[in-house]
């Protein structure tokens, strides 16, 4: 891929299986990818850094968005890649389905959310800068984008740069997804260090 052919080897975005995502994803998966304390922990983190009443995009979401029941918020837009996922999640307002793999594409106008999540499928794109390039598009000045991301995938899926690194690593790598995505900044959190159950890091990055 072009806007990092600089820094990563070649067939960094490659996966062991190629066939079709939206095939893949087409039988529900009603389960959690995290155990219940990095659920805690992210709630915890969402509910910090999330803008009181705004509106939030969650990217790559499932039958579950881990948004604190406390916390005000406006409207939560979903994407994911099952419909039936999405209408079981009760936090959606509004869901659309789509390949970002296929067309990096958000059909959201410009600056029109305030923050967005990300929660554990990150390794599975392959045009990652694209992806964070549209969701830095959307975002409105101050917005924070929230990566969380352990130790576990669907091995098949995930690219192979992904698979190739540590979690620190993995961190670093999403880190330059934000920079070449536009965001002005981004910091990495570890929140669950996976002595006691499943590990959780978060990247954040921030809108200008």
């Amino acid at each position: 891929m072009s806007d990092l052919a600089g820094d990563l080897p070649a067939g960094a975005f490659e996966k062991q299986d190629r066939g079709d995502d939206l095939a893949f994803y087409a039988p529900p998966r009603l389960v959690t990818h995290i155990d219940e304390q990095a659920v805690a922990a992210l709630f915890a983190y969402y509910g910090a850094t999330l803008p009181s009443g705004g509106v939030v995009l969650d990217l790559m979401s499932s039958w579950v968005s881990h948004l604190p029941d406390d916390l005000p918020i406006e409207e939560v837009i979903g994407h994911g890649m099952n419909a039936v996922e999405l209408a079981a999640n009760p936090r959606l307002d509004r869901w659309f389905v789509a390949d970002l793999n296929a067309a990096p594409v958000l059909p959201l106008e410009d600056a029109s959310v305030d923050g967005a999540l990300c929660c554990v499928g990150v390794q599975y794109l392959q045009q990652p800068v694209a992806v964070f390039s549209e969701v830095r598009r959307v975002l409105r000045p101050g917005g924070r984008f929230v990566v969380s991301f352990s130790n576990r995938c669907f091995p098949t899926k995930a690219v192979r740069i992904w698979q190739a690194l540590d979690m620190g690593g993995q961190a670093e790598l999403i880190a330059l997804y934000m920079a070449r995505g536009g965001f002005s900044a981004s910091e990495q959190v570890v929140l669950a260090d996976g002595r006691a159950g499943d590990p959780l890091v978060v990247v954040t990055g921030t809108v200008a």
